[in-house]
């Protein structure tokens, strides 16, 4: 699993760097069913004036339209850092699988770090997390572009 894993993260890092040369926060997403993948896209907050349009929300608007349902049983998806409480929240009601992140986000994390949703057994539906795959280049990606901006 490790190996494809690294895979699709890799897919998710293409469109964090597609985020960063548009001026958008680097974040990128894919979704994953059975090997196939079936959407990819990264933040476009700015472009799309919306505060909704994170990465994790546009491919689970994307699956849901290429599958037919906004359940999406069976999906896997990969994002480069670890999903704030309204991406967390979303993965849940799709009812996603499984969620494989890179970069933990002690400011706002919701798949473990800060808080814990996609876990919670409150809920009606809990994903399977896998995180750090491929942490160094998700999180030095990120850092590269703060630091852009604040010089």
């Amino acid at each position: 699993m490790a190996g494809l894993d690294e895979k699709y993260m890799s897919l998710a890092l293409e469109q964090a760097r597609m985020a960063f040369q548009r001026g958008e926060i680097p974040i990128g997403a894919v979704l994953v069913r059975e090997g196939a993948v079936i959407a990819a896209d990264h933040n476009r907050r700015e472009e799309l004036c919306d505060a909704t349009a994170h990465a994790e929300v546009l491919v689970l608007r994307r699956g849901g339209e290429l599958l037919g349902g906004w359940r999406l049983p069976g999906c896997t998806l990969y994002v480069t850092v670890e999903p704030c409480p309204m991406c967390a929240g979303a993965l849940v009601q799709a009812r996603v699988e499984r969620l494989v992140y890179g970069a933990a986000d002690p400011k706002g994390g919701a798949a473990g770090t800060l808080y814990d949703i996609v876990r919670d057994p409150r809920l009606n539906h809990r994903l399977e997390v896998t995180a750090g795959v491929l942490a160094s280049e998700c999180a030095l990606l990120m850092q590269h572009f703060f630091q852009a901006r604040r010089s």
